[in-house]
């Protein structure tokens, strides 16, 4: 692919098309983890799943017809598992398929465990122009709690790593652990940001069903920080990112203006997005329709099938106007910029409930910006859950 021109595309404010590709490898699953990663004792086949990716993404291509490609995103799983030639075809293959203007976004997500500067080099020269670093926690103890591989001196050697090698870097904390407290955390907060160089993704820890944090946590054996105490540590967490120039622009992401994600706010202001690999999942229009697209999450399985069908998915469904209508308000008031509400009314057919929204508005959990959008505010933001269940109603 083109490397031509380094400077990011300026955001449209349009949802765009993305492409997803999902390596599902991990070198190990870590204890919180519910995505679709797997461990291998043996090398992957890679020049096998390369030839399957391609095979997938061409059925999406018919599927999607003609794009223009705005942001591609490499997530996992371990993605920074994968070679760097492994790269470049995936790359050259949505390349050759749709339309990849130079200058788009094109993320890798990596583990610090994984960095080696000549991978690093590689992922460049195949066109990777923004890495995102699963760093997590910024003090040892916690890393071995969540089951990293990495210690902090490997996470920091990391992040200078993919500063001194790509235009645009990210990483990944979890906070609200085990016996955090505010105090606690705004050393480490604080650190962080001295690190980054324009976007952090900092996630409360959560208790998802399926992994070992689920059993232990049932068992009384590992305690998360209350209701009020996780409130307080977001609503720190808010102040210490706005004061040092990286506002929330989602609620958990966290930019310089301009510096967005693209790839996420396609999500999140419901664009269309082909995804490609074992676990993805798509979302593709055909006129005031929409295909929810879904493949098979067991690798091998993904494999086999696209081998003998040329895709992996297990489901495609057509998602109505009210459906679509329900999911942009479910993603979009997740954003600072709210939700498009001509584009809502539009596929929803009606306004916002007038009761439910004047009851919201009295107390102060959203807020109208002019005629065109609505947004929930900080204090809404903490039940965003609700307010969007009260709204779809």
């Amino acid at each position: 692919m083109s490397d031509a021109t380094p400077f990011l595309l300026p955001d449209t404010g349009e949802p765009g098309f993305g492409v997803y590709v999902h390596w599902p490898f991990c070198a190990a699953k870590c204890p919180y983890c519910d995505f679709n990663s797997h461990v291998r004792h043996q090398p992957v086949d890679q020049p096998r799943f390369v030839a399957a990716f391609l095979r997938e993404i061409e059925t999406m291509r018919r599927l999607s017809g003609p794009k223009t490609v705005t942001s591609i995103f490499l997530g996992g799983g371990t993605p920074s598992l994968m070679e760097p030639a492994t790269v470049s075809a995936i790359l050259e293959g949505i390349a050759r398929l749709w339309h990849v203007p130079d200058g788009i976004e094109i993320t890798m997500e990596a583990n610090p465990s994984s960095v080696e500067a000549t991978r690093f080099r590689g992922y460049r020269s195949a066109g990777v122009n923004r890495v995102s670093l699963g760093v997590q926690a910024l003090n040892d103890t916690d890393l071995r709690f969540l089951g990293r591989l990495h210690d902090v001196a490997d996470a920091l050697k990391a992040i200078k790593l993919a500063r001194e090698i790509f235009p645009r870097m990210s990483f990944d904390l979890i906070y609200a652990r085990p016996g955090q407290t505010v105090e606690t955390w705004e050393p480490e907060l604080r650190q962080a940001i001295s690190y980054a160089v324009d976007h952090l993704s900092l996630y409360q820890l959560t208790i998802e069903e399926g992994t070992p944090f689920f059993g232990l946590h049932k068992a009384g054996k590992l305690v998360v920080p209350d209701g009020d105490l996780s409130a307080d540590l977001y609503e720190a967490t808010q102040e210490i990112t706005e004061s040092a120039g990286l506002p929330a622009y989602e609620v958990s992401n966290h930019a310089r203006p301009g510096a967005e994600s693209r790839h996420n706010l396609t999500y999140w202001r419901y664009g269309d997005y082909a995804g490609i690999g074992p676990g993805a999942h798509g979302r593709l229009s055909r006129g005031r329709e929409k295909l929810a697209t879904a493949t098979e999450r067991n690798p091998e399985a993904w494999l086999s099938a696209v081998e003998h069908a040329g895709h992996g998915m297990v489901e495609q469904e057509v998602l109505g106007t009210d459906e679509q209508a329900d999911e942009l308000l479910l993603m979009g008031l997740r954003l600072r910029e709210g939700v498009d509400l001509a584009r809502w009314q539009q596929l929803s057919g009606r306004d916002p409930d007038p009761a439910r929204e004047q009851t919201l508005l009295e107390h102060g959990f959203i807020e109208r910006l002019g005629n065109s959008r609505l947004r929930c505010t900080p204090k809404g933001m903490l039940i965003l859950d609700a307010v969007v269940a009260d709204l779809a109603c």
